[in-house]
């Protein structure tokens, strides 16, 4: 029952967030980083993507993606089309690795080291979907201001 729970809200915020990526009236302004605010909403979209395709595409579906953390934040002026590209590439990779999971590996050790400990997959899965809409807020509040 969680993993459908999981499915459910990961495909409504991964959605949600094309959906921001597509509300901003100047591409341009992905980019702007205001007094205060550390990342702008492009290095937010780019950081989502690579963290969720490390984490769950990789780690849980092997997927074999490598992630180059560093550059979801040094990266600037990405085309907002790559950028959608890339969450339309997540989004099944993302949700097929769920679909595959059963409730009894959720009680399984997660693959990969998160805060110097290794958290169960299923405590690992509700960090990630916090994390995702943690940013996709920031991302909201960010298109908001700026437009």
């Amino acid at each position: 029952m969680l993993i459908e729970t999981l499915i459910s809200y990961f495909e409504r915020d991964m959605n949600k967030l094309k959906e921001e990526l597509m509300l901003y009236k100047n591409e341009a302004d992905l980019w702007i980083v205001q007094k205060g605010i550390s990342n702008s909403a492009g290095n937010l979209f780019l950081h989502l993507t690579g963290n969720l395709n490390h984490f769950i595409g990789a780690a849980l579906g092997n997927s074999g993606y490598v992630r180059d953390r560093d550059s979801e934040f040094t990266n600037k002026n990405v085309p907002r089309e790559k950028i959608l590209e890339g969450l339309e590439k997540t989004i099944p990779v993302v949700l097929n690795t769920l679909k595959n999971l059963s409730e009894e590996d959720l009680e399984k050790n997660f693959p990969l080291e998160k805060h110097g400990e290794i958290p169960k997959t299923g405590n690992m899965l509700i960090h990630l979907l916090t994390h995702l809409s943690y940013h996709l807020g920031q991302i909201n509040y960010h298109r908001r201001l700026i437009d």
